[in-house]
């Protein structure tokens, strides 16, 4: 059996990140740009402006009294010069008066009928001159990451209507299984709902790619080579579930290795060991375990990784943490473990790991209830309270 570091470097080789598309501005938010910096064409702001309300002054005529002669207004064009002793009620992010270099706040200025009485300003004070966050001509970097609302923000400021962004990667998702039964129809003796196809969906979206979510077949090995080919045709990546082990109705392998090329199918992984990975027509077919757990883990550990690698982004994205255990696990100690626990903070700032519930890989409720896939290494039989072990970060910590 293959390590998990072996397995995923496997599946990460050859990956190239997906062209670029043009879009919209307000449809890219959580898209991952196709290029990491940019060239800024013009100052932000792209005038010196106030950033308080109160007084625009000469530094050099305070303190004293000062003539008001008018007022600015965000959005002026037209603005009145600032003369010796005078001063310009200004709003926020107005523009500056030509002559005026200081912003007094309202809150600091006694006003009366003849004018207003202003205390001593250090030169340039409340004043946000052009350019002063972002340069013309100077280099953007963006972070290679999602672009969040900030990074949205920074590109409108820079006048950009729209950006070109990594297009989604297709995903195909094929569950396979004669007891299968797409949710909201009745359940016939021996049946259950799939939920391998939605979970997975979700978790290509959660990874920044486009799910396409195919009807469930059935474990006929005919029908399965004929859906996994059409499904592999119209996609990026294909994921299959269910189908992978060694029974008789299993026909997911060979179907695969007919279709294209099989590299490998098992991974020393708990849960998740009958892992089937290779490719048809050209583009990656991974196929994953049936039981839900054991596919949404693998999941993780595996195709997030390749999606992101398709969308130019390195590793998983997820953060790792030392964490303390609480309580005694079994597992298998041929293979290394990612059990499903909640990462809690301690009085004392250090995070404890507590079972999210049963560790079956057939029990979705504790991976539902749980923040944190727990790493448990090979050669260990059991985790110890009070020994410390790396945990993944899939959620939130309590």
């Amino acid at each position: 059996m293959l390590s998990v570091e072996e397995a995923r470097e496997r599946m990460l080789i050859g990956l190239a990140p997906m062209p670029a598309e043009r879009l919209p501005l307000d449809r890219c938010l959580g898209r991952v740009p196709a290029a990491l910096s940019l060239q800024a064409a013009i100052d932000v702001p792209p005038f010196d402006n106030s950033a308080m309300d109160g007084f625009a002054v000469r530094a050099v005529d305070l303190p004293g009294e000062l003539r008001v002669v008018g007022e600015v207004a965000a959005g002026a064009a037209t603005l009145l010069r600032l003369e010796a002793g005078t001063a310009v009620r200004i709003m926020t992010g107005a523009p500056m008066p030509p002559g005026a270099d200081t912003v007094v706040p309202v809150e600091l200025a006694t006003e009366h009928a003849d004018g207003v009485v202003l205390p001593a300003t250090p030169r340039g004070e409340y004043v946000r001159s052009a350019g002063h966050d972002t340069a013309a001509g100077s280099r953007v970097d963006l972070p290679g990451a999602p672009l969040s609302p900030a990074s949205i923000a920074v590109l409108a400021t820079l006048g950009m209507a729209a950006f070109e962004v990594r297009r989604r990667p297709r995903v195909a998702i094929l569950s396979t299984g004669d007891e299968l039964v797409a949710p909201g129809g009745p359940l016939r003796p021996g049946q259950i709902y799939d939920a391998n196809s939605f979970a997975l969906s979700a978790a290509v979206t959660d990874a920044g790619g486009e799910p396409l979510i195919q009807p469930a077949v059935p474990d006929d090995p005919i029908l399965i080579e004929q859906r996994v080919a059409a499904a592999a045709a119209g996609a990026d990546l294909l994921v299959v579930s269910g189908g992978v082990s060694v029974g008789r109705h299993d026909h997911v392998r060979d179907a695969i290795e007919r279709l294209g090329t099989l590299d490998f199918w098992r991974i020393a992984v708990q849960p998740g060991k009958p892992l089937a990975f290779g490719s048809v027509a050209g583009r990656p077919a991974i196929g994953l375990p049936g039981n839900p757990v054991s596919a949404l883990v693998t999941f993780e550990l595996f195709v997030r990784p390749m999606l992101r690698a398709l969308l130019g982004l390195a590793g998983d994205g997820r953060m790792r943490l030392p964490v303390c255990a609480t309580q005694r696990i079994d597992k298998d100690p041929d293979r290394r473990a990612y059990l499903r626990v909640r990462v809690v903070s301690d009085r004392d700032g250090g995070l404890r790991a507590e079972p999210a519930g049963g560790q079956g890989s057939a029990q979705l409720r504790p991976l539902a209830d749980a923040n944190a896939l727990l790493i448990v290494p090979e050669g260990v039989r059991r985790t110890e309270a009070g020994t410390t072990y790396e945990a993944i970060l899939v959620g939130a910590v309590a």
